[in-house]
């Protein structure tokens, strides 16, 4: 069983600087049965009201006046690091990417992505798991590349070390969790229980040195274990 359409008593802010954007999403996640707290127009009201309301996850916009959202982001983890925090981008920057997870943001999402994809973010966000659009993951896989030759350090590319570390259960679970797949979902199409997979997953972590799933898949990606189509 899935938690599709199910906000489980998650709440939310809304931060957007564009009032019909927050508009139009709070009625999406409201019918997806989040609560919404309350909603912010720049990156210094969303640390605010963070701060006076208490949200599970903030969905934040990338380019916010005032206080952009990378940094926003940064503080609200900085004082309420129970908080978690989803940013939302019109473009696949993989430096922006970058800074927002090094700030703390547990999700990543490009605004062409649909609601249910946003709900399944929060929802993974809420219960501290981390989720980057597949189309930024592989952009940040690209930028990696690009960075080790400028290094001169050959990059991992195709088979070898990663099929060596990773059994092939674990590599059919990172596949399904690098395509979205939850960790409920990933038991029913393995015929695994949670348990199972989650037992996986930490495995996975502690054989590639990641903290959580977005590490995990982007190191996978680069050791060429898994890919993105």
């Amino acid at each position: 069983m899935t938690l599709e359409g199910q906000g489980h008593g998650v709440s939310l802010l809304l931060a957007d600087d564009h009032t019909m954007v927050r508009q139009s999403m709070r009625r999406s996640m409201e019918a997806e049965g989040f609560a919404i707290l309350g909603e912010a127009g720049d990156g210094d009201e969303a640390v605010r009201l963070t701060e006076q309301l208490s949200p599970d996850v903030v969905l934040m916009d990338v380019s916010m006046p005032v206080l952009d959202g990378v940094e926003a982001t940064r503080r609200i983890k900085e004082r309420r690091p129970g908080t978690q925090v989803v940013m939302l981008t019109m473009h696949a920057d993989a430096d922006v990417v970058r800074r927002a997870l090094k700030a703390g943001a547990a999700g990543y999402l490009t605004k062409d992505c649909s609601i249910d994809e946003v709900a399944q973010a929060v929802r993974l966000a809420a219960s501290g798991d981390s989720v980057v659009s597949p189309g930024l993951a592989a952009a940040l896989l690209r930028e990696g590349t690009k960075a080790q030759s400028a290094d001169g350090t050959p990059a991992d590319t195709g088979a070898g070390a990663g099929d060596q570390l990773l059994s092939a259960r674990e590599v059919e679970v990172l596949q399904l969790i690098a395509e979205g797949s939850s960790p409920p979902e990933v038991a029913s199409r393995l015929f695994i229980s949670v348990k199972t997979v989650k037992n996986h997953l930490s495995n996975i972590y502690d054989k590639l040195d990641a903290r959580d799933r977005t590490q995990a898949v982007l190191k996978g990606l680069r050791m060429g274990v898994i890919r993105l189509d």
